[in-house]
């Protein structure tokens, strides 16, 4: 990340990497769903995106929580890898919604959660309170690893204390094209994070549809 002085604040940019490092990658965001992904992961966190930088405004006073924001950004842009063709053959995401629709589970998409940090969070999908069941709140990983992992875990630490006491976080995990390691799991179990694989996913069903 670059600073520079600007306006009596500071700009704050990833200089074109993260993009950049897509199209090497064989990733280009020429695609509708790449397109929407990449709107996604950039106005939800009122980053700026112009040709290929990102980049967000900020006072000395906001800085932390705005670079907090270009950093959850670039991670959300950067996911995008793998969306590659190679990598998957759709995007899991909008897998893991139309198995919901199709169930008939009520939710809510791409909820943005304030943290006790004052950070901003935003979770793919949150489920109401209903019938005894509590709050859900619902993270996809399409590549469950120790940095995505290492990323909720303190997404969620800060989102908890300012959610109902009851609310549950909720891991979607794709086990498609590999094994989801078991330090991953028993990491976000260990911060009271519930991991559901995707290739057994009907047995959450009904706690997810309640």
């Amino acid at each position: 990340i670059y600073a520079k002085s600007e306006n009596g604040g500071y700009r704050l940019t990833d200089d074109g990497h993260t993009i950049r490092d897509l199209e090497l990658s064989g990733v280009a965001l020429d695609s509708p769903k790449r397109k929407n992904l990449f709107d996604i992961a950039v106005k939800g966190f009122a980053v700026e995106a112009a040709g290929d930088v990102l980049s967000v405004r900020t006072t000395q006073e906001n800085f932390a929580i705005r670079k907090h924001a270009l950093i959850q950004s670039i991670l959300s842009v950067n996911d995008l890898f793998y969306t590659a063709s190679a990598t998957v053959r759709s995007l899991f995401r909008e897998d893991v919604e139309a198995w919901m629709r199709l169930a008939d589970i009520r939710f809510l998409t791409n909820v943005p959660f304030i943290g006790k940090t004052g950070y901003a969070h935003h979770f793919d999908f949150a489920i109401p309170q209903f019938k005894g069941e509590p709050e859900r709140i619902v993270k996809t990983m399409n590549n469950p690893n120790n940095d995505s992992a290492k990323s909720l875990i303190f997404s969620w630490l800060d989102t908890r204390e300012a959610r109902p006491s009851e609310s549950v976080a909720i891991a979607m995990l794709n086990d498609n094209e590999r094994a989801v390691s078991s330090a991953v799991i028993e990491a976000m179990k260990h911060y009271q994070i519930e991991p559901v694989l995707w290739s057994q996913r009907e047995e959450s069903l009904k706690r997810l549809a309640a």
